[in-house]
């Protein structure tokens, strides 16, 4: 069976003009790449990619204007009398398994003050995302499953409190992370029996010229793991670097570390007595088959 091709747009020829509406006609089941191409736009609408529809390849036609995003945010009364929270506000929703998204942005407009406001929500495993943007405020990007695999390559995220947070192992690399407030780039919530968490590799954490206090996380659970590999941090994050989340005990058990960091905001020798500067050794363990096993996610990238 050949690689199915369908094309969203707002105007002008295509097979569909709504994103939704182009996921509801992929068939369950299906085991090949399916790729939904995306023409430039401003999609408003919630969107979900069920879990039965594996391998999906969403590409937008360019990363600043091909623009998936909706307003919910916890709190939010819905119709049916539903109350959303975080797992369930997001603007895009991926439950299904082998999801790629290239070229896009995923956004959530609620608002500054709108509290936990997901743009991005990935609950499937072997996720890839590549030159895309998530764009929110507290809680943007929510990494959900727990011990499952994802990879963002040359992407940018950016939001206010805890916004990329979750139980997943994921790796960022080549990144650009931007803080929007005095608060906390992640809040992982890693299960003491995966051994890695949130993985940054060669990345760039930036902030509004107006913020100066940031740490590099929080831990959601003890057992938290998020490691930083030669990024370049900014002087908005604090010399401590880590916060323990008004828990002393979180101290003994989150996992913290950080190798050759470099930048304003790199301070090895101030940084928190319970966080960890690696060796060469242990930096070393970081490669993509250590954390992610058979599963190769540049592969992916190459169909």
């Amino acid at each position: 069976m050949a690689q199915k091709k369908i094309v969203v747009a707002q105007s002008g020829p295509a097979d569909f003009r709504s994103v939704q509406k182009a996921l509801d006609a992929v068939p369950p089941g299906i085991d090949i790449p399916y790729f939904i191409y995306i023409k430039k736009g401003i999609y408003q609408e919630p969107i979900i990619v069920d879990a039965r529809k594996n391998f999906i390849h969403l590409i937008g036609e360019d990363k600043d204007s091909t623009v998936l995003t909706y307003h919910n945010h916890a709190g939010t009364q819905l119709s049916n009398g539903d109350t959303l929270n975080t797992w369930t506000c997001a603007s895009t929703l991926i439950y299904a398994n082998n999801f790629t998204a290239e070229n896009i942005t995923f956004s959530n407009t609620a608002g500054f003050s709108a509290g936990q406001a997901v743009a991005l929500r990935i609950e499937g495993t072997r996720s890839v995302l590549r030159n895309c943007k998530i764009v929110a405020n507290q809680d943007a990007l929510f990494l959900s499953g727990s011990g499952v695999k994802q990879y963002f390559k040359d992407c940018y995220i950016e939001g206010t409190t805890d916004f990329i947070f979750g139980a997943a192992t994921a790796v960022f690399k080549n990144c650009h992370v931007h803080s929007k407030k005095n608060s906390h780039v992640t809040a992982a919530s890693t299960n003491s029996i995966i051994p890695f968490g949130f993985v940054f590799i060669n990345c760039k954490l930036t902030a509004d010229t107006s913020i100066h206090k940031v740490s590099l996380g929080r831990p959601w659970s003890p057992t938290a793991s998020v490691t930083y590999l030669h990024c370049r941090m900014d002087a908005h994050i604090v010399p401590e670097g880590w916060n323990n989340w008004k828990n002393p005990a979180n101290e003994l058990t989150a996992r913290y570390s950080e190798y050759k960091s470099t930048g304003p905001g790199a301070s090895p020798s101030t940084r928190a007595p319970w966080s960890h500067q690696l060796t060469a050794e242990e930096a070393g363990k970081y490669t993509l088959e250590n954390i992610f096993g058979s599963w190769n996610p540049e592969l992916t990238l190459l169909k």
